[in-house]
């Protein structure tokens, strides 16, 4: 099984895009080499902007070249391009402008840099938005499906990628429908719902957990998030668990109980992420453990809690 952080299949996946459209422009906020636009600018420097240590601005140029015709990928850390908001909430949001917007350093998985690099809020306030669609995938085949669709798309997206390697997932690209949840096993009274990161967790996790039966989902979108394979879960499962590297307020544990709670759903819900709290430096598996999101962590706590 390979393992590639998505910021690289999301650096690759756009230079070969670039082939192909003209159109595609990228923005850096001097993060280049790590956000891995670096990739693009290498291929094709004259339609590469190094904007330097100023995030707004960028937001805003890239906002005017939307509206001259161009698709422009708009990148930096999740925790810094998000930190910009209203500059996105006016210039990008209200105006509907074709600006894809793409937050790397997704969460704790970062490790050693620390809270001040982790977005742990981000999807919080980029789901806000109106006509904001947001994807947070898991392995490479579906950040590739995810980098490919927001080309194509007429309307602001925000993506976000990991800064660690994640295990594939998928077999192919072809599972990628915006929208639409992946379902990786099929399973009886209990669901396991993750996103980015958190989905191989979830999925080992499900091993442990087995005399339950778990469904586990991959939610690569968190805006619009699936409903109708939410009704499906509702319908069959009493217990629900949501897995994200991210705050659990405004995250996908908020948008699945928005959901659940719609739909009238009688069951449990059970958020596992960070618990409205600030992230801190250490190795990427320690952070997941000690925040409670490890595999090991996803199956004592859910046995635990399916035991209550």
């Amino acid at each position: 099984m390979g393992a590639k952080a998505t910021r690289d299949s999301f650096g690759e996946e756009l230079r070969e895009l670039g082939k192909s459209n003209p159109s595609i422009v990228v923005l850096d906020a001097d993060l280049s080499v790590s956000t891995k636009s670096v990739t693009f600018a290498k291929a094709f420097p004259e339609r590469f902007f190094q904007m330097g240590i100023a995030e707004a601005n960028m937001i805003g140029t890239a906002a005017g070249m939307a509206f001259s015709g161009f698709v422009p990928f708009c990148c930096s850390f999740g925790c810094f391009l998000t930190g910009k908001y209203e500059t996105i909430r006016v210039s990008v949001g209200y105006s509907q402008a074709n600006v894809k917007l793409v937050g790397t350093h997704a969460g704790l998985g970062i490790g050693e840099d620390g809270y001040t690099q982790m977005g742990l809020e981000d999807m919080n306030l980029m789901r806000g938005l109106p006509g904001m669609m947001v994807f947070n995938p898991a392995d490479d085949k579906t950040t590739r499906a995810a980098v490919r669709f927001a080309a194509e798309h007429r309307g602001p997206v925000y993506l976000r990628l990991t800064r660690q390697k994640l295990p594939d997932l998928h077999a192919s690209a072809d599972v990628f429908k915006p929208g639409r949840g992946i379902v990786l096993k099929s399973g009886g009274k209990l669901a396991l719902i993750g996103t980015g990161a958190t989905v191989a967790e979830a999925l080992q996790a499900a091993d442990g957990l087995s005399s339950y039966k778990p469904w586990v989902i991959d939610m690569h979108t968190i805006k619009p998030i699936d409903k109708e394979l939410l009704q499906t879960l509702a319908t069959q499962c009493t217990h629900v668990v949501t897995v994200e590297d991210h705050n659990v307020i405004g995250g996908l544990g908020s948008a699945v109980a928005e959901a659940l709670c719609e739909l009238g759903y009688p069951g449990k819900l059970l958020r596992l992420g960070v618990q409205d709290t600030y992230g801190e430096s250490g190795l990427p598996h320690e952070l997941f453990e000690k925040y409670g999101f490890s595999v090991a962590q996803i199956t004592r706590r859910v046995d635990q809690w399916m035991n209550h």
